[in-house]
């Protein structure tokens, strides 16, 4: 079975345009939420059609200042799936959330409890309309992806099969704070384009065409003419949470998310675990291992609810409408392509709230960087590994032999002009492609450990741990480490990476609330301790998961920086730190990477 089977199926093509209508529903407090209802043109008045749901944070629909394209759904210079997907017999409705869009309320802070019940009730509303069969789906990208997943916890009847896609399921580490350094230019242009388009200006994220294309938000069709009720919700969205403002306060997981009263594991994926397990819908999950922690986002979702669930993990950029994999040319197609991914979620939603029949128990299809393969699994990681430790040695070698000498040691001062780039993991988010260059010039600034060119080829699938044992001249430091591939050339690949801030480091005992296999750390205040300046530590750092083919040939790196200067805050913020890592018979720094068996 391949990934072929995901799009082997899908649903055939019955109608041809739409009919779109918008409104507000009033919401149990009295808030007017604006939706947009699509239905496929020529549907028969007696037919009942199963509805897809997408709650949207960056405008459910957009006016143009050109007229719209008639029999299409109103949303802007995006990718149409929603028309591919009404012209085979879905519904959709999209709506906007509280206090952004043409919806009224305040956003207090992302997935706010009343933003979630609100979904609810929209559900609840669909399930009484005439042309609905009671049976509701909802799909997303980014923050669509996590109220998909959030609809899945309403509790309400009938809402049978969610795809999240390029999620945040722990909104601390996996994208405000990996390993507990703050991802400051995430934070800062995510926060600038929400207040550009909570005061109805389009966002600097909108590629130029559609800044250019795009006039506002769209009003509801009540609203057209006088505007009053937009008004109204602009003058709601003025109270909205200035994210970057309340995120600057933060730095440990327990910390208040500015005088909200919430936490950022409040506003997580995973404070709802047993209600979307309660709730029993199918999960259909989607990372990359080149967009953010999406990957291990869609594996915490595999590993920890008890749901029904396809997880698929690819090589591709956020939006998932270009390759990101780094031995492939920049910028190519997607694999599965663009046409796939939907032919996959058509016949999902067909499977699931048409034919009633949900997958059983739990498959996992995942792609394979430098072999350009899909593989299938039903756990992960994989039973077939091996974690072998590979340890430094003198002269940057990297190797599987540990060291013998009983006193050994390299000293780096960190580099605070070393980045991993501006089209990173990190910063696809801002709809850019993800495109890795060579890092051969970069890695000059790092210290690095190459092994000798591997005698066979070498498939590393699963999650790399570094351990670390060091002394720093400074009582904070943010540690980078790259797992990277050197061909015959000396060209080096990047394949993924791990942080950690230094206060960070210890390793908690208290179990987390999800299921992963990244080193388990509270990232809490108690929990946190300044460095003892010059003394050794043991710092162990888990690297984002991944999938690579080392081929015959090539060299295995290790790269450790202090800094990503175009990615992340400087830690600390004054200061040279200068850091001794050890590698000795005691003191054997290594990384330890999931080799699979065949």
């Amino acid at each position: 079975m391949t990934i072929e089977t995901l799009f082997s199926n899908p649903p055939t093509k019955q109608y041809k345009g739409v009919i779109t209508s918008s409104q507000y529903l009033t919401m149990r407090d009295g808030v007017t939420i604006a939706i947009d209802v699509l239905l496929p043109k020529g549907l028969p008045s007696e037919a009942k059609i199963p509805t897809i749901m997408m709650m949207a944070r960056y405008w459910r629909s957009m006016e143009l200042r050109m007229p719209s394209p008639p029999n299409k759904a109103p949303i802007g210079p995006r990718e149409n799936v929603p028309d591919w997907l009404l012209e085979r017999g879905f519904a959709l409705v999209i709506g906007d959330i509280r206090g952004a869009g043409a919806s009224h309320g305040v956003n207090r802070h992302p997935f706010a409890p009343e933003e979630i019940d609100d979904f609810g009730e929209i559900a609840t509303w669909i399930k009484n309309q005439s042309w609905s069969n009671g049976n509701i789906g909802a799909f997303g990208i980014s923050y669509e992806g996590s109220t998909a997943l959030y609809l899945a916890s309403t509790g309400v009847n009938g809402v049978k099969a969610v795809v999240p896609q390029e999620i945040e399921f722990d909104v601390y580490t996996d994208v405000a704070f990996p390993g507990g350094v703050p991802n400051d230019s995430f934070i800062r242009v995510w926060s600038a384009s929400n207040q550009r388009l909570d005061n109805h200006k389009t966002s600097d994220l909108f590629p130029p065409l559609a800044r250019l294309m795009v006039k506002s938000v769209r009003p509801v069709d009540s609203d057209k003419k006088s505007r009053e009720m937009l008004k109204k919700a602009l003058a709601d969205h003025q109270q909205n949470t200035d994210v970057y403002r309340a995120m600057s306060q933060v730095t440990y997981k327990d910390d208040l998310f500015g005088n909200t009263g919430a936490t950022l594991p409040d506003f997580s994926i995973f404070r709802v675990k047993k209600a979307i397990e309660a709730g029993g819908s199918a999960i259909f999950s989607w990372g990359s291992w080149v967009d953010g922690a999406s990957a291990e986002s869609a594996l915490r979702n595999f590993n920890t609810f008890s749901n029904p669930q396809i997880a698929v993990i690819g090589a591709w950029k956020h939006e998932m409408s270009a390759d990101g994999n780094p031995f492939n040319l920049p910028k190519g197609k997607p694999n599965p392509a663009l046409h796939q991914q939907w032919e996959a979620l058509g016949q999902f939603f067909a499977q699931t709230l048409i034919d009633n029949h949900p997958p059983q128990g739990k498959i996992l299809y995942y792609y394979t960087m430098g072999a350009d393969t899909w593989s299938k699994a039903d756990t992960f990681p994989l039973p077939n590994t091996t974690m072998q430790a590979w340890y430094f040695h003198s002269g940057n070698r990297l190797s599987t032999q540990k060291p013998t000498e009983k006193e050994a040691s390299d000293r780096y001062t960190v580099n605070f002009e070393t980045t991993s780039g501006k089209t990173n993991r990190w910063m696809t988010q801002f709809a850019r492609p993800v495109v890795y260059e060579n890092r051969a010039t970069e890695d000059k600034k790092c210290l690095t450990y190459t092994s000798a060119p591997v005698d066979h080829d070498t498939q590393i699938t699963g999650y790399p741990v570094v351990t670390l044992h060091v002394a720093s001249s400074e009582a904070d430091g943010a540690f980078f480490v790259y797992l990277e591939d050197v061909d015959e050339t000396g060209y080096v690949r990047y394949i993924t990476e791990g942080q950690l801030r230094a206060i960070h480091r210890k390793i908690s005992t208290e179990p987390l609330p999800y299921v992963t296999a990244m080193p388990n750390r509270s990232y809490k205040r108690a929990d946190s301790s300044p460095l003892p300046i010059g003394e050794t530590v043991e710092i162990v750092i888990g690297l984002q998961p991944t999938s690579v083919l080392i081929k015959k040939g090539h060299q295995i790196r290790v790269a450790i920086a202090g800094a990503d200067k175009d990615t992340f805050a400087k830690i600390p913020a004054t200061g040279a730190p200068q850091w001794q890592i050890w590698r000795d018979s005691v003191r054997a720094s290594h990384i330890s990477l999931p080799i699979i068996h065949s």
